[in-house]
């Protein structure tokens, strides 16, 4: 064997070691898709197609030869250039239930955790540094967890939107998992989370508008417009549903977008279950190559005042460099957006907790940084009615 055929043996060796190895770190994070009963659940949604779920209004995707440019060029300030500094919750904090009955704290991301009416309830929590099936790869945290996991309180209620990885953090789930808690997720979301062990007994798997009793609160999956798969290859797109969801208390009332483009079914909700003392609505991670599965920044402000929102508390952004804006321009053009449309904003350190009946006054605590304005980089989803031709 002469020399160079060794050596192209050895870097092909290394090299299927290292996809080997790789595969075998992201084989559990991938899930499963669903079989069986819940299978034939799903497939008797009226959001069911075929072999898959569609959206509320069809989506048009991205151009992939430009998508792919734009992220080989990347984006400047897509990251912080100095550490961010979070709040860490004094030792029994959340022992003292808020004075208003309604706290809101957020931990990065989507992570939220809402106390409402005597009950706690998480929304999309990771906790891992990646959101990626790899723990070695993939877009890594700006800032460590404010609490670390095993601090965080007793919660009633883990509310995930959809599988997604920055949503549906597999580490996340397997260690609340042993603290016995109830998992409410959308159709078909629960074959993941039976796959990682947990039991079925501690899910509960919902249709858009069915609705389910924690305590004395009603917890109400919403329709959103997005998509759904974590598998390396295109098989489980769309296989599972994606939901917003509506906290409705003797009291108070909370809504979470999950991941969404605009669409009319905003006002629906607003009207079926509001009005919402806040709304914690995604506002990053937004292009207009794919402005049909996120908001962006204006069309959050828009969203809130159709949900009939009291306070809107933006999440989905500053914690992962998922897009292609610098990394402190969703918060930035939401504040420009809410004042021109007479809207409350709240927008906590990581960590931090508010009461939406008397938020703190909003201080801008990431760094200046330059960003594009809604005129210089508009996000607007299709297939609305105001963007269509008069007839």
């Amino acid at each position: 064997m002469g020399r160079w055929t060794r050596i192209f043996a050895l870097l092909l060796s290394i090299a299927v070691v290292g996809v080997s190895l790789a595969l075998y770190d992201a084989w559990d994070a991938t899930g499963t898709v669903a079989t069986g009963a819940r299978l034939e659940r799903m497939s008797k949604s009226p959001q069911w197609r075929g072999d898959h779920f569609v959206d509320t209004i069809p989506r048009v995707e991205p151009a992939i030869v430009e998508s792919t440019r734009r992220w080989i060029q990347g984006t400047a300030n897509s990251t912080p250039n100095a550490p961010i500094r979070v709040v860490t919750p004094p030792p029994g904090y959340f022992e003292t239930p808020p004075a208003s009955g309604l706290r809101l704290t957020w931990f990065g991301h989507s992570s939220v955790l809402v106390e409402i009416d005597g009950q706690r309830v998480l929304f999309d929590p990771i906790w891992s540094d990646r959101c990626s099936p790899f723990s070695f790869a993939g877009p890594k945290r700006f800032f460590p967890p404010a609490l670390p996991l095993d601090q965080l309180p007793k919660v009633d209620v883990v509310v995930i939107s959809h599988d997604h990885y920055d949503h549906l953090d597999h580490p996340t789930i397997v260690a609340l998992a042993q603290r016995q808690t109830t998992f409410l997720v959308p159709l078909g979301v629960g074959a993941h989370l039976e796959y990682w062990g947990v039991p079925a007994a501690q899910i509960l798997e919902k249709e858009w508008w069915e609705e389910t009793a924690i305590g004395a609160l009603k917890v109400v999956a919403t329709p959103a417009r997005h998509f759904s798969g974590r598998s390396l290859r295109m098989a489980d797109r769309d296989r599972t549903l994606w939901a917003g969801w509506a906290l409705i208390g003797p009291t108070h009332r909370v809504f979470y977008s999950g991941d969404t483009a605009m669409f009319p079914g905003f006002a629906e909700i607003g009207a079926r279950l509001g009005p919402f003392d806040a709304a914690l609505l995604e506002v990053g991670a937004y292009d207009q190559l794919w402005a049909d599965v996120h908001l962006g920044p204006e069309q959050a402000v828009q969203a809130s005042l159709q949900l009939q929102a009291k306070l809107l508390f933006p999440v989905h952004w500053g914690t992962f460099d998922l897009a292609l804006h610098p990394w402190t321009e969703p918060i930035e053009r939401v504040l420009v957006a809410a004042a021109q449309a007479g809207v409350r904003v709240a927008s906590p350190r990581p960590g931090e907790s508010i009461e939406p009946a008397a938020p703190p006054a909003l201080a801008k605590w990431w760094p200046e940084v330059p960003w594009r304005t809604a005129a210089a980089a508009p996000v607007v989803s299709s297939g609305l009615a105001a963007n269509k031709p008069s007839e």
